[in-house]
């Protein structure tokens, strides 16, 4: 099971030892085990916190670095903002709203959100790392949404567990909406075309080949009639080994076949559950906002918190009073989780693999 650590800021200082050095082109930054050699250099503090902070100097690479470091919120002028900037950010507040309440600027309710979602793509990583066998079927649709205006869509790869409803990854794709533009929007030449055919298909492809790796045996994948997921499918070397299993979308009008439309919701619950709780939590995804999301990694970036705080943190179901979470579901972990414990160590990109050891 993989327990929560104490939060950085809260180890003695006398106490703390550094595990590797975080210079990234540093030999010992991949170092595991204990006996790290790292040299004491003496402490500051922080204008912030009044609390010592131990310096280091690497014997390998003869460089310095802090116990700070090795902290979610290094680098930052107010890291008490951290906790409640993420709490907020699953609230469906928006960055302004957030800053009226924090008593700071928006701007630096924006940086925040970058560095939560940063992190929260890391600490997925090192979640799906730790994860040694998906055994339950995949239901997979793309989470659609705009950014910066209704021309530029963007869809999310959400592949969801069906009994344990755990979020297995988000993967964008950026494609050009059907909508055509008015003559002002074409005479604008500086309008970025970010886009790229086909990325529904390419982001399905790389989501099914993660998942795979996760599989020892068939995976089952639960869709819609999307005509881009074949397509995928049959793309993947290992293709083979998926069972794909189509519900298509049915006419919902009076006149439809409801135990079609019945059978297909039944299916497809756990991924609805899904998108409807985004909607309903994050200000940038509502129908009608003026919150949009102005880029395309920080729309994907706030989606990861909220992935985040929906596998560890929120518990499966509310309105029951058992705290179970779908990581627990999985065996990820014990106990449900809190922000302190997400946020309590800088997950470093290099080290997921052998963090996760």
């Amino acid at each position: 099971m993989w327990e929560p650590r104490q939060p950085i800021e809260g180890r003695r200082p006398d106490r703390f030892r550094p595990p590797f050095c975080p210079r990234e082109d540093c030999p010992d930054h991949l170092f595991v085990g204990r006996g790290y050699r790292a040299k004491r250099v003496g402490s500051y503090r922080r204008k912030c916190d009044p609390r010592r902070v131990p310096r280091f100097v690497c014997r390998t690479c003869g460089r310095g670095f802090s116990r700070q470091t090795f902290s979610t919120t290094y680098y930052m002028k107010r890291p008490e903002l951290l906790v409640p900037v993420a709490g907020m950010l699953v609230a469906c507040a928006a960055h302004r709203q957030i800053a009226r309440h924090l008593d700071c600027a928006p701007s630096t309710v924006t940086q925040i959100s970058v560095r939560l979602g940063n992190h929260a793509r890391r600490f997925h990583e090192l979640a799906m790392a730790r994860l040694k066998d998906i055994d339950e079927p995949i239901v997979f649709d793309h989470f659609e949404t705009f950014v910066r205006s209704q021309q530029e869509r963007l869809g999310i790869a959400t592949p969801v567990g069906k009994y344990s409803w755990f979020v297995y990854g988000v993967e964008g794709a950026r494609y050009r909406g059907p909508s055509r533009r008015s003559r002002r929007k074409r005479a604008l030449k500086s309008l970025p075309q970010p886009t790229v055919p086909g990325a529904i298909t390419e982001s399905t492809r790389k989501t099914l080949c993660f998942l795979l790796s996760k599989t020892e045996d068939r995976l089952e994948l639960i869709s819609d009639d999307n005509p881009t997921y074949p397509a995928a499918i049959r793309r993947l070397e290992h293709g083979h080994r998926i069972r794909h299993r189509v519900f298509a979308n049915p006419d919902r009008s009076p006149d439809g076949d409801r135990s079609l439309a019945r059978a297909r919701d039944r299916a497809m619950f756990p991924v609805d559950l899904l998108h409807k709780l985004v909607r309903h939590s994050q200000s940038h995804q509502r129908r009608e906002t003026i919150a949009f999301g102005r880029k395309g990694a920080s729309v994907i970036g706030r989606t990861a918190i909220f992935s985040l705080w929906r596998n560890f943190i929120k518990r499966v179901s509310e309105r029951r009073p058992l705290p179970i979470t779908p990581a627990m579901r999985v065996g990820l972990t014990a106990t449900p989780w809190t922000w302190v414990d997400v946020l309590a160590e800088r997950v470093f990109r290099g080290r997921v693999c052998l963090e996760a050891r």
